[in-house]
């Protein structure tokens, strides 16, 4: 036993030059592995302190209920209280801040109430002051950059009553780790001033201090119970667990979204130490022959060749997880030095527990990479000593007709579930397309060796002209070899499939929704009045100013407030034949008639309650009623999509009818008129509605935008994720290489010899290692188109993936870059063993038995 582990440490030791960059591949996927599970740590803990620093520093926290308000007096009540020595009631609503040309920002600002005990004040300041007196207010720091505004200088709000008022700007908030303000535009004012600028206020929690000895549990538990009314009250402690508890929940996500693509790169090294070990073992064929001949048995040669892989295991994750450990390390640095995280630190850097889990992962993926390798040499008869020396092909161990039925099996099932989540309309169309993808990919994998080699001559052709013998010499080794060829360039193709049919799903997914919202909303604006504690209205000047305007063509929308099956319900109106037609519910607006309704929750009739003077029964046209009218009701989003309150639609004259004199206008769409660009139309209502700062503007075709955005933000970060797996696969290119490199030593010699240059056998091998990237790349982008357009046809079904991927720029640039980082990853992987080739000496050369 002794001795055959020694023979095995030795073999080790010799072959080690040809295993280094198989080790490399290991070590890339552990480090890999460590660094995404550390990225996962490092955004829960900034969540984790973004929701702790919400809290403050108040000993005790009285929190409202999730659907209700806080009881009144609960401030009074909780100054009541033994040990108490001051309240804090966090008061928020809503206004606006005003740009320099007079009109709102986009989004509505969050006020917040400012204590005026330093003890109690949660928010945190960025530069300045506090407001302390009337007339003063700070803003977060891009809200301020927004208006341009530092500092001493002047900003306008809109009032809670109605109108303006002009506020000095003493100090800038710091929200960067906040994230009840980090999300929208934020205003600070001193608590007494906060319902003079603050619409819809509600006080969310209350901040107690205590006296010197009294205990917080104490007091949390008398708070609770003075107050009643459903609140929940904390300790400071027990706040900041309650805040961070959903971040478990959040880190199981982003852990398993992480190791999903961490998976995929153990996958590609898995295939790069198959690969290299099959090579390598297939040219110790007489070797391993001269074992069996010597009086080792199957089980011996399987087990020398395991202990191999378990060497190269070890010391590849032993190198990765110093490799990750650095990279933890580095990346902490660089995210708290110059991430703009604010007072939020957080380390990269896992627990010892991941880094044992990693090590180990690394050395079992090495030992099952292995095992097939170990047991084809396995096989290799003892005869086989007695043939020349040199490479010969390893037994292919299980039985070969079971692996063919296995793989049709594979295609066929897959090819199914593709098109039943494709074409079937299913509810479970994605996970349907999810399992047929990876189905049909294992049976392409299985066919590789027969599918690639041909790909391969077919790019040579292009190649022979311009590269001429080197070119022809290239094509025609990597056809001879064709199993080998189909191995190499497997592992790039399973790192470029999964690549394009992500970026694919993505940017059809994102033009695709980007498509759904503009068609979805029956006008490009909206234009919303603001409440100030009354029924929302606009008011009519603005609605005649936009009228004015030849760019815009604008809609009104009536609203009532009636008795709908004896509940209060806002019923809306509008002319629907000027509304979009592609919107969910237009057409069916459009084909509506007089007495029918379309409602948000119920299919068949509803009883209305008329607000009109009338005394008619409600079905005669022109009379009004204050007498129950039937409608027939056919359910529909409409209502809500044209007011946010409503639930009904009805025809105008139906309204009229309904609530003569009544109704008023809730919300105006606005579409630019024919000719018209968005910004064109953006900057007509913007003059319209300067003197009506009040007013908010929706643009769907902006919140379309944002949606685009992030998903383009998404493609980005899925192609660095899938970026190691590229990285891996050049590493088993570069290997299989280097590997032929010390197989054909003899052959380079005989090339030498009959004339061809060194930089010619450079470039013949630099040409291989481009073949076997683009071979597998090509492949793999065709395969991930399809994937990617299919997956993102389950999903979006009211859309055509295939015209919006061909007017798709941004998906073809990532696509195109792909294939150029697998070009350029080739090019790369042939550096080591074209040197090497420009080394040799032609005597040696042609005296090796290579």
């Amino acid at each position: 036993m002794s001795s055959l582990l020694a023979f095995a440490v030795k073999d080790f030791r010799s072959q080690l030059r040809q295993l280094v960059l198989t080790g490399a591949a290991v070590a890339v996927g552990v480090a890999f592995l460590v660094l995404s599970v550390g990225g996962a740590g490092a955004l829960v803990q900034s969540y984790e302190q973004s929701a702790a620093a919400d809290i403050g520093t108040a000993p005790v926290q009285v929190v409202a209920p999730e659907t209700d308000a806080m009881p009144a007096g609960a401030a009074a009540k909780a100054a009541r209280l033994p040990g108490v020595v001051e309240v804090g009631e966090r008061l928020v609503g809503h206004a606006n801040v005003l740009l320099p040309s007079g009109r709102p920002l986009d989004d509505r600002a969050l006020v917040t109430s400012v204590a005026a005990d330093p003890a109690l004040r949660w928010q945190r300041l960025d530069s300045g002051q506090w407001p302390k007196a009337p007339g003063e207010a700070v803003l977060d720091t891009d809200t301020a950059r927004r208006v341009g505004a530092a500092p001493g200088d002047t900003v306008r709000l809109t009032k809670a009553a109605g109108g303006t008022a002009d506020v000095r700007l003493t100090g800038l908030l710091d929200t960067s780790a906040s994230q009840a303000l980090g999300s929208q535009p934020a205003i600070g004012v001193p608590y007494a001033e906060t319902r003079t600028y603050a619409t819809g206020i509600r006080t969310t929690h209350l901040d107690i201090d205590l006296a010197p000895g009294t205990p917080a549990g104490a007091t949390t538990t008398a708070a609770k119970k003075a107050i009643g009314g459903g609140v929940t009250a904390y300790t400071h402690a027990g706040a900041v667990e309650n805040a961070v508890r959903s971040a478990r929940t959040i880190y199981a996500v982003v852990l398993t979204a992480a190791l999903s693509f961490v998976l995929i790169a153990m996958a590609v090294a898995r295939m790069v130490v198959t690969n290299t070990f099959s090579v390598v073992l297939a040219q110790r064929a007489r070797q391993l022959a001269l074992l069996r001949c010597i009086g080792a048995d199957r089980e011996q040669v399987r087990r020398v060749i395991r202990r191999q892989g378990l060497l190269l295991g070890v010391l590849a994750s032993t190198a990765g997880l110093a490799a990750g450990a650095g990279a933890c390390l580095l990346g902490t640095a660089l995210l708290n030095g110059f991430g703009g995280l604010g007072p939020i630190e957080v380390s990269l850097l896992p627990g010892r527990l991941t880094f044992l889990l990693a090590g180990l992962f690394g050395v079992l993926l090495t030992l099952w990479a292995v095992r097939k390798p170990a047991r084809a040499a396995a096989a290799v008869p003892p005869v086989t000593a007695l043939a020349a020396s040199g490479a010969a092909r390893l037994p292919e161990p299980g039985s070969r007709p079971l692996r063919e039925a296995v793989s049709v099996l594979f295609l066929v099932t897959g090819a199914g579930l593709l098109a039943l989540g494709a074409f079937g309309g299913s509810p479970l169309a994605l996970l349907a397309v999810t399992l047929g993808a990876i189905l049909t990919f294992f049976g392409v994998l299985r066919y590789a060796r027969h599918l690639l080699p041909p790909l391969v001559g077919l790019l040579g052709r292009g190649l022979r002209r311009p590269f001429g013998t080197t070119g022809k010499l290239a094509v025609q080794q990597l056809r001879a070899n064709a199993a080998r060829t189909g191995a190499a360039a497997s592992a790039m193709l399973v790192g470029v499939t999964v690549a394009v049919s992500a970026v694919t799903a993505i940017g059809v997914a994102s033009g695709g929704l980007e498509t759904m919202l503009a068609n979805r909303t029956p006008a490009v604006f909206s234009l919303l009045g603001e409440s100030g504690g009354k029924e929302e209205s606009v008011p009519a000047g603005a609605l005649a100013a936009l009228r004015e305007r030849p760019e815009l063509t604008t809609t009104p929308v009536r609203t009532a407030t009636l008795t709908v099956d004896g509940r209060s319900t806002v019923i809306a109106a509008a002319d629907p034949t000027r509304l979009n037609p592609a919107a969910e519910g237009v057409a069916a607006a459009r084909a509506l008639k007089d007495g029918e309704a379309l409602t948000l929750v119920k299919e068949g009739t509803v009883t209305v309650q008329g607000a009109g003077t009338g005394t008619g029964t409600g079905t005669a046209k022109g009379t009004a009623t204050t007498e129950a009218t039937t409608l027939a009701a056919h359910r529909s989003t409409l209502p809500m999509d044209l007011a946010p309150e409503a639930t009904v639609y009805v025809t105008p004259a139906t309204l009229d009818r309904l609530a003569p004199g009544a109704a008023t206008v809730a919300t105006v769409l606005v579409d630019p008129a024919a000719g018209t660009d968005h910004a064109t139309a953006r900057a007509a209502i913007d003059q319209a509605l300067a003197a009506h700062p009040d007013l908010r503007v929706a643009d769907a075709t902006a919140d379309a935008r944002l949606v685009r955005g992030m998903l383009d933000r998404l493609m980005v970060v899925v192609t660095v994720l899938l970026g190691f797996s590229m990285a891996i696969a050049a590493l088993g290119v570069a290997a299989t290489l280097m590997l032929t490199v010390e197989e054909r030593t003899r052959e380079f010699g005989m090339l030498r010899a009959v004339g061809l240059a060194g930089e010619q056998l450079r470039r013949m091998l630099t040409l291989e290692s481009v073949l076997l990237a683009l071979s597998g790349a090509l492949a793999g982008t065709v395969l991930g188109l399809v994937y990617g357009t299919l997956a993102a046809r389950s999903v979006l079904t009211s859309v055509s993936p295939l015209e919006i991927l061909a007017h798709s720029g941004g998906t073809a640039l990532t696509v195109l870059g792909i294939l150029a980082a697998t070009l350029l990853t080739g090019i790369a992987a042939s550096a080591l063993p074209a040197r090497r080739v420009r080394r040799l000496v032609v005597v040696d050369a042609l005296q090796s038995t290579s």
